[in-house]
């Protein structure tokens, strides 16, 4: 277990464990800390991480782009593919596992994406995902440091995706590279969020706009696609007459 991580269970247990309700948003009781470090994340992204993905996508052909980002998709597949199982998802997992299987050879490594030339879209459970499905509940909204939005159950999530299940990188004994594809993968992720930038600059409220698409996205992943509707039913029978 790397210091990082233990540091990121340590706090989300401790601040899921002090919640209170106080701030306007009851999803949101931490509003104040959060936002500082908001700020604190959006100042490290605009001085390291945005100038990176800039240069990064400017001399980096549009086919190999693509191919990289398919690359880290492919590998993200195994994280999905065990949560499937968690979850007793097991016809999804076997989807999961044969565009797995197909982007890994056909697709050179995963470089391509025939999977979803042939139908089988790819789709994406993580732990956070898996507690649900468990019955735990979401806990407050968190901004974590350097890793960005989350809630006391994603940031659990996180931690244990990428302590207890595998990961691809566990099989490499050279530390250099590993990182080295780790901060490849950063860099192309940042990159592909770039065309949002413009969107997230001219809202009224960045913050405010991170979380709510955050919990809106986490919503609906956690009921794949369909995530409940609320009505505005009073008693039950009135209910009965729709």
């Amino acid at each position: 277990m790397t210091f990082y991580r233990l540091i990121l269970v340590v706090a989300v247990l401790t601040l899921s464990a002090c919640a209170t309700t106080d701030s306007s948003n009851p999803k949101d009781p931490y509003e104040e800390y959060n936002r500082g470090v908001w700020e604190f994340n959006r100042a490290i992204d605009k001085a390291i991480l945005k100038p990176t993905a800039e240069g990064y996508q400017a001399v980096m052909p549009d086919p190999i782009e693509k191919g990289i980002s398919n690359f880290f998709s492919n590998l993200g597949e195994i994280e999905t593919i065990i949560n499937d199982i968690l979850q007793a998802k097991f016809g999804k997992a076997g989807r999961d596992t044969g565009r797995f299987l197909i982007n890994s050879t056909l697709g050179i490594a995963g470089f391509l994406d025939p999977a979803t030339a042939m139908g089988l879209d790819k789709e994406e459970e993580d732990f956070g995902q898996t507690l649900a499905t468990w019955g735990f509940d979401s806990g407050p909204y968190l901004m974590l440091p350097f890793l960005g939005p989350s809630t006391a159950r994603d940031g659990i999530g996180f931690a244990v995706d990428k302590m207890a299940l595998y990961s691809p990188y566990d099989e490499m004994n050279d530390t250099q590279t590993e990182w080295s594809l780790r901060a490849l993968d950063l860099v192309q992720t940042r990159a592909s969020l770039l065309p949002l930038e413009e969107q997230l600059e001219e809202a009224l409220d960045e913050y405010s706009l991170v979380r709510d698409a955050y919990l809106q996205r986490r919503e609906f992943l956690i009921y794949d696609g369909r995530p409940p509707i609320e009505d505005d039913c009073e008693f039950e029978e009135d209910c009965e007459d729709w």
